[in-house]
């Protein structure tokens, strides 16, 4: 009887994970590659022939970072698979940090330009 509420129990498990198959884990990891890809392309061609300019191509490393970091938290980490209150409260404390981080730079930068 006991083996069988043990199997029960990783039956539910797998379930959870159920959309990371093999698959899915290789069809994100080209994905990372190709952004990876891109990333190279910019910093080893467009950036020193002058086709983009420094400040853009800043740019484009932060979104297409910030993509990579999408997918390894969401299919690496799973968090893709939790339920919407976790992923909501994990979101919310972002903000919060950015937003501090962001609120402490702007009061450092004052303080740096209006206290010399």
């Amino acid at each position: 009887m006991s083996a069988e509420h043990t199997h029960g129990e990783h039956g539910t498990e797998h379930a959870e994970h159920e959309g990371m198959t093999k698959k899915k884990i290789w069809q994100v990891f080209f994905y990372m590659l190709g952004i990876t890809a891109i990333e190279f392309f910019i910093a080893l061609y467009l950036l020193p022939q002058g086709i983009l300019g420094k400040g853009v191509g800043n740019f484009i490393y932060v979104v297409l970072t910030l993509v990579k970091a999408f997918y390894i938290v969401a299919y690496f980490m799973h968090l893709k698979f939790e339920k919407f209150a976790l992923k909501t409260g994990i979101m919310v404390s972002l903000v919060f940090i950015i937003y501090f981080i962001v609120l402490m730079l702007t009061e450092g930068s004052y303080q740096y330009l209006h206290m010399n």
